[in-house]
């Protein structure tokens, strides 16, 4: 059969960056579902492809073709319309990366109900926020009695809205067995046709996006987002027709979508999930080589670990390409992992409102820190201080220009908050908040949130370029840099660290550091404060927040 990718692209082969950004176009569909339109087609003409490879740390594994696929959505979607959901009603998915994860996501694009994942380590409070804002009927989670005693405590106050608990892999009081309801059900489930019928602009996917300050947005995004990430698989992460590609996420983050379900199956690609318990590189690595992973995507930090392994004592000859994001990549890391690997490591930039929107695509030389160049049906700028366009090597935040229309895969909006979007949606830009700069080749630098800019002394100084400074020192684990008033500087730089094992705190360990930043980077920006700490303030996805840093300096002052 033709490529399933060819069907939504205008092309899908590109002899430069340039042909690529210009060429390049996503033809979308009238009433477009992914599960009907990619999943079903590759059961019905391929059943045999392979689609999703799954493996834990007790030694299970599971792998399941197109043909399983569509069988399990279509019993998990008769469960689900057994149990009252109807399209547009919103199910909370807190399934870590169990493999029901994907049986439940589908079948909610086949009912047309509005999926919202969500990780297993909220608490009550979390959980009750969601419920309320988030208007959901249903939770169904993974065999966790800590996270289903939160759902029941948070139950209790929302019971009006929140009808219906299901759990998965265990039996509890007034919960329902998915594994009960599933096998009652039959295989078959119809298109939805007329009034329940999808159509492009319902919306499919609702993230509770925490960030760095405020409560959590909803960030919305519609039926047509999934042919969005073509653009993130098969051209940032380079997934090729018959590979197996890993994405480290859990279910719960939106990178977990990104990269583990529509533009790779689009493209062809099979996916890989270890669902661990406790993050350990080596037995990543283990995983990883044993069922040839041929694509790899991961945060730096998971690099990080990675390259301090023994990498001698694995086989890498499935591995062909691998891309990073979620923080900027230090240059050692880069470097290191080239040294091991010969692989070169390729950015991206990206938030839960889009798809990758900056990359080191294929055809682009990578610049070790650089995010890359702009996506095509992306039309990304930098506006300075005063919102006029940045120039080379002059600071800007990233805004996405939607005057001429809204891009594939960028979000409609926050849910119930419509001041919230006109304060990032406004004079036909998307503003990210992002802060960078542009160099001479076009290639974007991450500096910061605009909120984590430091003005000290005249100077305007990213967290970024100091953290990755402080990285290089061995004894530093993890480390944020903030801002500390001060009468005559305006404002002093702070950097608070996590120490690896074998470093302790001291006066000479601080003088160390000190000197170590001014070596690496511009002297003005070293630290002129150091506190040391066992651990840093962190959002439930893992995010610095440095907010929480900065109004603890101003308490203690």
């Amino acid at each position: 059969m033709a490529s399933l990718l060819d069907r939504y692209v205008s092309r899908s082969e590109f002899d430069s960056y340039e042909d690529f950004k210009e060429n390049f176009r996503i033809n979308i569909p009238d009433n477009f579902n992914f599960v009907y339109d990619v999943v079903d087609v590759y059961a019905k003409e391929q059943p045999e492809k392979k689609a999703l490879v799954w493996c834990d740390d007790s030694g299970e594994e599971k792998i399941f073709n197109f043909k399983d696929l569509a069988d399990y959505s279509n019993k998990t979607a008769n469960v689900f319309r057994n149990l009252g959901v109807r399209k547009g009603d919103s199910v909370m998915l807190m399934l870590k990366s169990r493999y029901e994860f994907w049986f439940c996501l589908l079948a909610l694009h086949r009912i047309g109900a509005i999926a919202v994942p969500a990780t297993h380590m909220l608490t009550k409070k979390d959980i009750v926020y969601r419920v309320e804002h988030g208007d959901i009927s249903m939770v169904i989670c993974a065999p966790d009695a800590g996270v289903l005693d939160c759902v029941d405590d948070a139950s209790a106050e929302v019971s009006s809205t929140l009808k219906t608990r299901v759990a998965v892999g265990m039996k509890r009081d007034g919960w329902v067995s998915f594994e009960d309801e599933i096998e009652a059900v039959s295989a078959d489930f119809a298109r939805p046709a007329g009034e329940e019928a999808t159509s492009n602009d319902d919306i499919l996917l609702n993230y509770f996006s925490s960030g760095t300050t405020g409560f959590p947005k909803m960030v919305l995004h519609r039926f047509t987002y999934p042919l969005a990430h073509i653009i993130t698989a098969k051209y940032w992460q380079n997934v090729t027709d018959g590979g197996l590609h890993y994405t480290v996420a859990d279910s719960g983050w939106a990178k977990c979508v990104w990269g583990k379900i529509y533009g790779q199956w689009i493209a062809g690609s099979a996916v890989f999930v270890y669902d661990y318990e406790r993050f350990a590189a080596d037995r990543m690595l283990d995983n990883a080589t044993k069922y040839g992973v041929t694509t790899f995507c991961a945060p730096p930090t998971i690099y990080r670990f990675l390259i301090r392994e023994d990498l001698s004592k694995y086989n890498f000859s499935s591995l062909e390409y691998c891309v990073t994001a979620g923080e900027p990549l230090n240059p050692e890391v880069y470097e290191k992992f080239l040294e091991i690997t010969g692989l070169k490591l390729m950015e991206g930039f990206g938030q839960t409102e889009t798809i990758v929107t900056l990359a080191t695509y294929p055809w682009v030389e990578p610049k070790p820190g650089s995010m890359g160049k702009p996506s095509p049906e992306y039309s990304i700028e930098l506006l300075n201080a005063e919102g006029k366009p940045a120039e080379v090597g002059e600071e800007g935040e990233i805004v996405i220009d939607t005057s001429s229309g809204n891009p594939p895969g960028i979000f409609t909006g926050y849910g119930s908050e419509p001041d919230r979007t006109k304060d990032v949606w406004h004079d036909g830009y998307y503003h990210t908040g992002d802060m960078a700069w542009k160099d001479e080749d076009g290639y974007f630098w991450f500096v910061g949130r605009g909120d984590d800019i430091i003005k000290t002394s005249g100077y305007r100084v990213g967290p970024f370029e100091v953290e990755s400074a402080l990285i290089e020192h061995p004894a530093v684990l993890e480390c944020a840099i903030t801002g500390v008033p001060d009468p005559i500087r305006g404002q002093v730089i702070k950097a608070t660290i996590v120490l690896t094992k074998g470093y302790a705190a001291s006066e000479k360990l601080k003088n160390e550091l000190q000197d170590h930043v001014k070596i690496v980077t511009a002297p003005y920006k070293y630290p002129r404060v150091i506190e040391f700490v066992t651990e840093l303030p962190k959002t439930i996805s893992g995010k610095i927040r440095r907010v929480e840093i900065r109004d603890h300096d101003k308490v203690s002052k």
